[in-house]
């Protein structure tokens, strides 16, 4: 990785890339997939600057990432990130991952959504106490703001008071790895599948309560379930019901491509979110070939359409009579398939990166 400063003037774009050294969430790949789009866009009118202490060490090649600064986490985004900029001329500056410098004023950012609010019991004190603090002082400041929904947009305005005028959407879109890995073996399990997280807004029981009402009908249908069993906030849940039945499996953490053999040799793929900015795993789910089942709240109506069955949250037995129909009808699951990957195909990172290269040109 080139760690060279920046020694010239030929950019009028300066990405805050402290994503660099964060590990892989949502909002970390929604900033390394926006950012290698804008690289093709701007070339080298566009520089990325980070702490020292980067992990991504390919991504910051791909990027010409320089580090700047000694100073690490939220001290270098801060104080050294701002420094730099003011020693630079002030150019604009695009922060992708909710936060930026908080005294910083020619500014874009990009904030997901605004769940530390709408479900704060899901986030510590300290992290709502800071962003509390922070997300107004920023917001104050910056010259446009994207989301990644137009239910995130509206959210985000209703709530701060934002000027929609001032807002833009730039949509996730699924990686291209996402495609179906078929695997005759595992197809023959007759499984559902959940990413599972118990976080508040993630509305997890639903699933598995809506899995042991279709049971009834389907005696021999069985669920994996990926996600963290590690984390506190499993603990406040009773899981020995769910534990104890043969036919539950908590697969815990998985790698990327057995993420994808489990997408794409499922009957189906349930989601029972209560709020999400986006909703990046029903995308992934449709890519693999996988027939989605979620939630009708927040912004998956508008990421979904009509490719999906979208259910009450708060409803069990709508959850349970769409697991029913997937598998009493099987061309009714090819159908779901078939608007699935088209679905698919709305989303793409280069054309999310055009919307937001148009509007920081409008600001230039």
């Amino acid at each position: 990785m080139n760690i060279n400063t920046l020694n010239n003037n030929n950019y009028y774009i300066v990405v805050n890339a402290r994503f660099l050294t964060q590990k892989l969430t949502g909002v970390q790949r929604f900033a390394i997939e926006m950012s290698l789009q804008l690289k093709k866009l701007y070339g080298d009118s566009i520089a990325f600057v980070s702490p020292q202490n980067v992990i991504h060490t390919d991504i910051a090649d791909k990027l010409k990432a320089k580090v700047i600064g000694k100073r690490k986490g939220h001290a270098w985004e801060q104080i050294d990130l701002p420094n730099y900029l003011r020693s630079q001329g002030k150019p604009l500056l695009l922060c992708l991952g909710n936060t930026a410098p908080l005294l910083y004023k020619n500014l874009v950012v990009t904030l997901h959504d605004i769940t530390f609010k709408r479900f704060p019991n899901t986030f510590s004190w300290k992290f709502r106490l800071a962003y509390g603090l922070m997300i107004p002082v920023i917001l104050k400041h910056a010259r446009f703001v994207f989301s990644v929904s137009k239910f995130s947009v509206d959210e985000i305005s209703d709530y701060y008071g934002y000027p929609k005028e001032r807002m833009d959407v730039v949509y996730n879109a699924v990686d291209t790895a996402f495609k179906p890995i078929l695997d005759e073996k595992l197809r023959s399990d007759n499984y559902l599948f959940a990413v599972s997280s118990v976080k508040e807004n993630k509305n997890f029981i639903v699933a598995l309560e809506a899995f042991l009402k279709a049971q009834d009908c389907l005696p021999n249908i069985k669920m994996y379930i990926v996600g963290d069993l590690s984390s506190s906030s499993f603990k406040t849940l009773d899981f020995s019901k769910y534990a104890n039945n043969p036919n539950i499996k908590f697969l815990g953490r998985v790698s990327d491509r057995d993420l994808i053999r489990y997408y794409s040799n499922a009957q189906a793929f349930i989601f029972p979110s209560l709020y999400e900015g986006f909703g990046i795993p029903v995308l992934e789910a449709e890519a693999c070939g996988c027939p989605v089942i979620s939630s009708n709240s927040s912004s998956l109506p508008e990421v979904l359409d009509d490719s999906a069955i979208l259910c009450n949250p708060l409803s069990v037995d709508e959850f349970k009579h769409a697991i029913v129909s997937i598998y009493n009808s099987l061309q009714f699951a090819k159908s779901l398939v078939s608007k699935g990957y088209a679905n698919v195909l709305r989303f793409s990172w280069q054309q999310s990166a055009e919307v937001m290269k148009k509007r920081m040109d409008e600001l230039l």
